[in-house]
């Protein structure tokens, strides 16, 4: 897939209230195999931000009380730094997290992540909560949506990949 492609939009983002936000997006990928890509460090450096090779850190203890934290390499600002804490655990359907950027103190939400599996095809919703709609539109504006679709793009070529070699 070349970089054009992968600024392609496929996510849905829906506000259902004014201090929540919903996105969808559906993996042409079993949910086990989603939900190892979301949740392993092996897996999630290889996605999870804008660039390849841009994530200098990869840290995940998953399990209820555990944390994460990662951080991208940054331009001439600096590097971005996201952490969080691990509330709740289904394995394999759905997992709750806190989510902090902390190079702004107190931009912190809560995220809800579901996996559901349809005839191979995984639907990935990923609901976050926000302490105030100041907060979630801020979110919004620093071009969250357009960041988010390039990650997943990748997540959804990292899958094809994972999928390749189990074949």
């Amino acid at each position: 897939m070349s970089t054009t492609d992968r600024t392609a939009q496929k996510a849905t983002v829906t506000y259902p209230t004014d201090t929540e936000l919903l996105i969808t997006r559906d993996f042409p990928a079993p949910a086990e195999l989603v939900w190892q890509a979301l949740t392993q460090p092996e897996h999630v450096r290889n996605w999870y931000g804008m660039e390849e090779g841009g994530m200098k850190t990869c840290e995940i203890d998953f399990r209820v009380g555990g944390t994460w934290h990662y951080v991208l390499q940054g331009g001439e600002e600096g590097d971005y730094s996201f952490s969080g804490e691990y509330r709740e655990i289904e394995p394999h359907t759905r997992f709750v997290s806190t989510e902090s950027f902390d190079n702004m103190p107190g931009a912190s939400y809560l995220v809800t992540v579901t996996l559901e599996e349809h005839d191979g095809v995984t639907t990935l919703r990923s609901h976050l909560q926000y302490p105030s709609q100041e907060l979630r539109d801020g979110h919004v504006a620093s071009g969250m949506e357009y960041g988010m679709n390039i990650t997943y793009n990748r997540l959804e070529e990292l899958l094809v990949a994972l999928q390749g070699r189990q074949a």
